[in-house]
């Protein structure tokens, strides 16, 4: 799979809680940091996402905010 997005993170599933559309997905990465992503269930379902999964975490964004 080829991406145009440079922020590629390996991680592992360490939680996956859908709602009525919309599932949080979270990945645990390689740092030992965490992000939650989320998605709909039908990508959940098509990904067959499960606790453990190696994954990766691709985030591509416009901004990054910082508040202090």
């Amino acid at each position: 799979m080829k991406l145009s997005a440079r922020n590629i993170f390996p991680g592992k599933v360490v939680a996956v809680t859908k709602g009525s559309t919309t599932a949080h997905v979270k990945v645990e990465l390689a740092s030992g940091l965490t992000v939650t992503s989320s998605i709909t269930n039908e990508a959940v379902d098509e990904l067959a996402l499960r606790v453990g999964d190696s994954v990766s975490a691709v985030i591509k964004s416009s901004d990054v905010m910082i508040g202090k």
